[in-house]
């Protein structure tokens, strides 16, 4: 468990669940992303340049068009500064669920964390890509009441305030537990008060499963 992300959780919240990415599907969605097309056609014109620059006879010419053209690689580099950096961006992804809301952090050079409280949350959906499938993984994302679904690398995410766990193995059980959540709490803000049932008489409350 991220400590630094454990200390984000308050005094009155229980810890339902802690995980991460399962390691290599993490490692392939890093390596195999639509940016990996782009980058070796981008890679093969350039080096094509490169390699004719190199064998003419024309001095003047290698030497303007070689650093050009190691500046115009600069979709391939970040590429590649990318796929270096997916070990260090695994190690910082953890994923905590406690009984009022989720937890992520996340980041390669800086770590961000981010929070989600269930009383914010209107959907929640459950994804499983090509290699979600392969390796028997799923996401469970999550949607606000004020964003709208979106399509990010590969697989559905949130515009704005939406949050999602990635390529966890148990993700059935993790979905049934955010949407039960996520279901019975935001029900509890929307139907304040005494609008619910006589059990439960308002979202201050303490929560009844």
């Amino acid at each position: 468990m991220d400590n630094e992300l454990k200390l984000m959780i308050g005094d009155d919240e229980k810890i339902i669940y802690t995980g991460k990415p399962n390691k290599k599907c993490f490692i392939f969605e890093s390596l195999f992303n639509p940016l990996l097309p782009f980058a070796l056609i981008w890679a093969v014109i350039d080096f094509g340049f490169i390699g004719a620059s190199l064998s003419s006879k024309n001095g003047n010419v290698t030497f303007f068009l070689v650093p050009f053209m190691l500046l115009h690689l600069m979709p391939v580099w970040i590429y590649l500064g990318g796929a270096l950096l997916t070990m260090r961006r695994y190690k910082n992804t953890n994923y905590i669920i406690t009984d009022k809301a989720i937890y992520v952090s996340e980041g390669a050079f800086s770590k961000r964390f981010k929070s989600k409280p269930f009383a914010e949350l209107s959907h929640v959906d459950l994804h499983r890509g090509i290699f979600d499938q392969w390796f028997n993984v799923g996401d469970v994302i999550t949607t606000s009441a004020q964003s709208n679904p979106a399509s990010g690398h590969g697989r559905m995410t949130s515009t704005n305030a939406g949050i999602s766990i990635d390529s966890i193995s148990n993700y059935i059980e993790v979905y049934n537990i955010v949407k039960k959540l996520q279901q019975d709490i935001y029900t509890d803000v929307m139907y304040p008060n005494d609008l619910r049932p006589k059990s439960n008489h308002g979202y201050n409350t303490k929560y009844r499963g």
